[in-house]
């Protein structure tokens, strides 16, 4: 036998990547342009420009609305409550100058390096950020320094990334595990969650955390599928659920059941996370880590977080804690909601500590 035989039986054939699928592939993994942004800069672009968000990609919200009301200058201290992708983060460590410190939290052990890992490759190490994973309801224990931030930033959805990737079981759009936490490692997923819920309980669920028209039938389905033995384990298999219920509603159309099916996977997301009671300690901690004159800008996405945001403000502000508020929320501009449709239900309130 030749060498050249020899090497060729121990050389490993080349693997081919899989074709890219069109301009958009339907499957997560398959979009792996789409997942290299850095490679693929100019195919990322095309998709953006579409108004769509590349799979493993986040892009942030009222980025102009929120540097106006924070007046971010170089020298300050401020935090990030909700890293996620970075964008924000970015916008706000180019507004400091490399001068005075940011601290940014997340829970999720998966996104956070890789948010890190790209920060750090732009050329934002300790120096001046500082990235913990934790939960923002303990933003007291950030610094053991009080009113130490002179601007705070909380943006409450929940990351394109997350969301995109059916193995974190966000959405309905995809076969995934019905799991829906931010942090996989801790807590019960919604798959179990449900197990454990009475009629009441999910009717209530889906009524408080999503204003769900439809609620009362979608309990009654989810747990008659339980009480027979089928496990609600899959994405789809509850999206499946809650379409079969839902057609024999009298005049309910395609679309009708699509917005069902988001809300009530909202509703699980929310109590899988304990999203409320996190947002209202938060919000009740906040004034005292905000310096004299700090401010905090809030991005919400549904009527229950807004709610919540808004009452608090107004208390605050009737307290004297707060000199001045949002009396209004700040909305995305048209231009903005058509790049990015994932912008078209959010809200920015702001407040100012006396």
């Amino acid at each position: 036998m030749s060498l050249d035989n020899t090497l060729d039986e121990k050389s490993p054939k080349h693997q081919r990547r899989p074709r890219y699928k069109g301009t958009h592939p339907k499957k997560y993994k398959e979009k792996y342009k789409e997942l290299n942004p850095e490679k693929y800069a100019d195919d990322v672009a095309k998709i953006i420009q579409k108004g769509n968000t590349p799979a493993g990609m986040h892009i942030s919200i009222c980025v102009k609305e929120i540097l106006e009301l924070l007046q971010i200058k170089p020298g300050q201290t401020g935090l990030d409550a909700t890293l996620g992708y970075g964008g924000h983060t970015l916008e706000m460590l180019k507004c400091l100058d490399s001068k005075g410190r940011l601290y940014a939290l997340d829970v999720d052990p998966i996104e956070l390096p890789r948010t890190k890992d790209r920060l750090e490759r732009l050329g934002y190490g300790s120096e001046i950020l500082e990235i913990k994973q934790m939960n923002f309801s303990e933003i007291d224990k950030v610094t053991s320094k009080p009113e130490s931030f002179n601007f705070v930033l909380a943006d409450l959805g929940v990351s394109s990334m997350q969301i995109d990737n059916p193995d974190r079981g966000f959405t309905f759009k995809a076969e995934g595990p019905l799991d829906l936490r931010l942090n996989p490692n801790i807590g019960i997923s919604a798959a179990d969650l449900l197990k454990e819920m009475t009629l009441f309980e999910i009717e209530d669920m889906l009524i408080e955390n999503a204003d769900e028209p439809h609620a009362a039938v979608i309990a009654r389905a989810i747990l008659s599928s339980i009480k027979k033995g089928n496990d609600i384990t899959t994405t789809t298999g509850l999206r499946n659920i809650i379409k079969e219920a839902l057609k024999y509603v009298k005049g309910i159309k395609e679309d009708d059941i699509k917005k069902s099916c988001q809300r009530t996977f909202q509703a699980l997301r929310i109590n899988v996370n304990h999203e409320f009671e996190v947002l209202d300690e938060f919000l009740e901690k906040l004034p005292t880590v905000l310096a004299k004159g700090g401010r905090v800008a809030i991005l919400t996405f549904h009527s229950g977080e807004d709610r919540r945001v808004k009452k608090s403000f107004q208390h605050f502000f009737r307290e004297g804690v707060y000199s001045e508020i949002a009396k209004e929320p700040i909305r995305p501009s048209a231009e903005e909601c058509h790049i990015n449709n994932r912008a078209r239900s959010a809200k920015l309130r702001f407040a100012i500590k006396a």
